[in-house]
């Protein structure tokens, strides 16, 4: 069984960013952003409304308060600093899920805050301690094999391992930088053949050509990637036609 996700409410006042009703209909975890990388109090509403029709998981895309970057520049935070923007982001995003009947069930990291708290233990447990603050109910989503992983189950939560269907990998576990050529993958069959294998546990090949093995809980599709609609819907056509269940982890 695997979870696929992917980034939604992404859209900023008139500016709009991706196909999120289309990719509804393909995920089983909608990662909503919360403000400060992208969104709005209109567009929360409306992603959280569109997720409970169709009974889709609501999780917290928190970030590093960066609009004008799209949250994919590094900001140097203090602990105490994240632990406040994150329990920020997750109250604002939980209050509309109260209006319509769902809830926050976890909370994922998004760009360069993600990446982040992959290498740095310290601000994986801040983000841990935001997290329990808020429910020790809330599980976590987490790049598998990285440090992150082991910081924040030691923290009593629930931490779900992450793959990427849509992006190139480091031989040692990373994602590979978006500046660089192979970071993101835009090829459906390419993106479902390595979507089924990080699911099933076989080998992928890295950006060396070194085979890399991940365990993961969830998969994501980038609602940002080229095609994104197409990438999903035939990364979940691949799985379930090689009998491998498609639910929500939370």
């Amino acid at each position: 069984m695997i979870d696929i996700n992917a980034d939604l409410g992404e859209s900023f006042g008139a500016w709009t960013m991706g196909a999120d009703e289309a990719l509804l209909d393909q995920v089983t975890s909608a990662n909503i952003a919360c403000g400060f990388h992208a969104g709005d109090p209109r567009t929360m509403d409306a992603s959280v409304a569109r997720a409970a029709e169709r009974g889709v998981t609501v999780g917290a895309h928190v970030s590093y308060p960066d609009l004008v970057g799209f949250g994919r520049r590094q900001i140097k935070v203090s602990p105490e600093e994240l632990i406040t923007d994150v329990l920020y982001q997750i109250g604002a995003l939980d209050a509309f899920c109260r209006r319509h009947g769902t809830e926050v069930r976890y909370v994922k990291a998004h760009g360069a805050l993600y990446n982040d708290l992959a290498g740095d233990e310290q601000l994986a447990a801040a983000l841990g301690q935001a997290v329990a603050a808020y429910s020790a109910g809330l599980s976590v989503l987490a790049l598998a094999g990285s440090p992150a992983v082991g910081v924040l189950r030691q923290q009593g939560l629930r931490v779900v391992a992450e793959g990427f269907a849509d992006r190139g990998y480091t031989a040692g576990g990373r994602l590979v930088p978006r500046r660089q050529p192979g970071a993101v993958l835009t090829d459906p069959a390419a993106v479902a053949e390595r979507g089924w294998r990080i699911a099933t546990g076989a080998a992928i090949e890295a950006e060396d050509g070194s085979p890399l093995a991940l365990e993961v809980g969830s998969l994501c599709v980038h609602g940002d990637t080229p095609g994104a609609v197409d990438l999903a819907r035939e990364l979940r056509a691949v799985l379930s036609a090689r009998n491998v269940e498609v639910a929500a982890f939370a």
